[in-house]
């Protein structure tokens, strides 16, 4: 039986992406997995904590230049790789998975990381595996929405998301990722042409049902403001922005941003230490619900207008699952048998929402199906 497993090396395992992934997969009987990490101590006791044994914690450091002969040796099948944040980082650890002759999956959220993968095709498919990137909310969840949903438009004008997070702050890491654009110009196509959207202004409102009701979203950069154009022939917009559970602290990243913008401060990085501090401590105060939303615009089939918001909502802090969710999808369907195309590309049609959410069950998470809007 432990032959046939698949052997799954979690990257970041006690991370707070990581951790959640691991939750999952450990009860997975096809898997078999490895939870590495820099920090052997911490992988082994949430190894103790999911039910595994010692043996089943690595000590990896995603920048080892002999990364990819360690995933030889471990016989490794599939890399997932959660120890972000993405901006910035080069492609190491694919190209170590690539030869080591397993595939890779990550979580990166990164617009220029995702986009910038496709260097990496040709190596991908000459070794037959896949490096699939973005396996997350943002595109795997976002675009398999828009896949769901594509044929009842005769034409699809504009795709809008936003997503707003409960009061669960992110590992410091993806906080970084949010402050290194913050105030800074971020390109989205809007009626057809690129324009430039400072990070975290161009405020949007967002009405969810309750418990989350009305939230304050800002301009973010991700991969689907280039992806989803170039996925859907005709769209003419596309636009993505997030948000908190705090009103408080959604504006004080809005002035942050504003003199980012104006030229005031050269980069809101600095400030990203202090954010996750104090967004810590007041976790308490507020929400525990977040929730995502996924509106298509355009003509139906009978060429009169229409408009659809799919949401997906969360409660019990459970929201930060939802972007681990692609990957424990992916991960649990190869296990299952499925073979992903080779090369390297972000993971665009290989899941459903079904197998998203279907990894999820049992945790305060619900789809919010879309009624037709006509007008």
């Amino acid at each position: 039986m432990t032959e046939s497993r698949t052997r799954v090396l979690l990257l970041g395992a006690y991370g707070f992406f990581g951790s959640r992934i691991a939750a999952r997969l450990a009860r997975n009987p096809r898997v078999q997995l490895i939870l590495a990490g820099r920090d052997l101590a911490k992988a082994t006791a949430l190894a103790y904590q999911l039910g595994l044994t010692a043996e089943s914690a690595r000590r990896v450091d995603a920048g080892d230049p002999r990364l990819g002969l360690l995933l030889r040796k471990l016989g490794v099948n599939v890399l997932i790789h959660t120890a972000g944040p993405f901006q910035g980082q080069d492609y190491h650890v694919a190209r170590a998975a690539i030869d080591a002759r397993c595939h890779y999956l990550d979580l990166a959220d990164g617009r220029q990381f995702v986009t910038g993968m496709a260097q990496l095709d040709a190596a991908a498919r000459a070794a037959q595996v896949a490096v699939v990137t973005g396996v997350s909310s943002l595109p795997a969840l976002s675009c398999a929405v828009v896949d769901r949903y594509r044929e009842s438009f005769s034409r699809l004008d504009a795709v809008r998301i936003g997503i707003s997070s409960g009061a669960l702050v992110p590992g410091i890491a993806t906080v970084r990722a949010v402050f290194g654009y913050v105030g800074q110009p971020i390109q989205m196509l809007e009626d057809g042409k690129w324009i430039d959207v400072p990070g975290w202004l161009d405020r949007q409102t967002h009405e969810f049902p309750r418990p989350l009701g009305r939230r304050l979203l800002g301009a973010c950069d991700v991969p689907d403001l280039i992806l989803m154009p170039r996925r859907y022939a005709g769209l003419r917009t596309m636009t993505f922005h997030a948000g908190f559970a705090s009103e408080t602290g959604h504006k004080a990243i809005e002035l942050l941003a504003r003199q980012v913008d104006t030229g005031r401060f050269a980069s809101a990085l600095p400030f990203a230490k202090l954010f996750f501090w104090v967004a810590s401590r007041l976790q308490p105060l507020f929400s525990d619900s977040g929730g995502m939303y996924v509106k298509l615009e355009g003509l139906d089939t009978d060429g009169e207008a229409q408009q659809l918001t799919w949401m997906v909502l969360a409660g019990d802090n459970h929201g930060p699952n939802i972007p681990c969710g692609p990957a424990i999808a992916l991960a649990s369907k190869i296990a299952a048998g499925y073979l992903p195309p080779a090369g390297a590309q972000p993971c665009l049609g290989m899941l459903s929402v079904e197998d998203i959410l279907g990894a999820l069950k049992g945790l305060r998470i619900r789809e919010v199906l879309p009624l037709q809007n006509s007008h």
